[in-house]
């Protein structure tokens, strides 16, 4: 009878160790994948990147399966960036959808195997309308390649799925693929930061370039205010009123000439001691700092910060107030 073999704990692979081997494997794959997109590229990328360009409607990323959710986030990618776009299903578009699709638009089809019946379907409705199409396959003699107006090839030797059939490695080379067409329109048109922060009002770039202290700052009768004769007991009426822990001094023109804050206060008593009898701008900080309704939020923030102020006062180009800010009141709009 033959000695049994009990295998050797030691040598067995730990399931840590499998998966981190499989997910090494899988990167190394996809990333090879990329670079021979690469190595493809060729005057097709650059031609469908000049009918992007000189599409006067939008931008239709159609496609199914993987490559339609693929196709999705192109569609997104594209509109964010300066290139107006919508993503539409083949499925749905052969039963009504391509009603969405105008003459001055532009169809780009997604089709790893280029041989779908929904898209096919779709081109000859499209090319009805005169619509250009690129298609994105990874099979260059596909009748979807043949019958665009201009075909790249997202092929790929392996797809990082050891079974080699889950699209994994060629939904990747069609996602690098729509990055690096929505860039190269990016550019072309010369979109930047502010572009970008008017697509996303919402984020954190939007707040950050397009929120002016006019958007954020209190005014009318929110802001604290008293004359530059007003007694400090009448000025800490007023700061106790408003709760912004300060108030504006103002002249008889409505021009700030000092503001009053709890700090100031705490000053003026030990200068003074009693200040029963004193009048504000006995214990104002004259020439108090301001900024324009039109600047940026995020410039009165830094000022702020840099001066260690809490609050702000708001003044037009002849120095009359007409707002104020507080620290608070920046961070409630998330601009800090």
């Amino acid at each position: 009878m033959a000695k049994q073999v009990r295998p050797n704990p030691t040598q067995a692979v730990s399931p840590g160790a499998a998966a981190l081997a499989s997910a090494e494997r899988t990167l190394s794959l996809e990333a090879q994948a990329i670079l021979e997109l690469k190595n493809r590229l060729n005057e097709q990328f650059a031609e469908a990147v000049s009918l992007i360009l000189g599409c006067s409607g939008r931008i239709v990323v159609c496609g199914l399966g993987k490559t339609g959710h693929i196709a999705r986030k192109i569609a997104a990618t594209f509109a964010s960036t300066g290139t107006p776009s919508f993503f539409l299903h083949a499925a749905e578009a052969i039963h009504g959808d391509i009603g969405m699709v105008g003459g001055q638009d532009l169809l780009i089809a997604l089709s790893y195997s280029g041989t779908g019946q929904e898209l096919l379907t779709i081109l000859p409705a499209a090319h009805r309308l005169g619509v250009k199409v690129i298609a994105i396959t990874g099979n260059p003699q596909s009748e979807l390649a043949r019958l665009a107006d201009t075909h790249l090839d997202i092929s790929v030797s392996q797809e990082a799925c050891p079974l080699n059939l889950a699209p994994t490695a060629s939904t990747t080379t069609a996602l690098a693929l729509g990055d690096a067409l929505a860039v190269a329109c990016l550019e072309a048109r010369g979109f930047g930061h502010e572009d970008f922060a008017r697509s996303h009002p919402g984020g954190a770039l939007g707040r950050r370039l397009l929120l002016r202290v006019s958007d954020v700052m209190r005014n009318g009768n929110a802001v604290p205010t008293v004359s530059a004769d007003a007694s400090v007991f009448q000025a800490l009426e007023e700061i106790s009123r408003k709760g912004m822990g300060m108030t504006a001094v103002l002249d008889a023109g409505g021009c700030a000439v000092g503001i009053f804050t709890d700090g100031d206060l705490r000053r003026l008593i030990e200068r003074k001691g009693d200040v029963r009898n004193l009048s504000v701008a006995e214990g104002m900080t004259r020439n108090p700092r301001h900024i324009a309704a039109e600047a940026l939020a995020v410039d009165a923030a830094a000022l702020m910060d840099r001066h260690r102020l809490n609050q702000m006062l708001v003044a037009d180009a002849h120095g009359k107030l007409i707002g104020a800010l507080h620290m608070h009141d920046l961070m409630a709009a998330k601009v800090v």
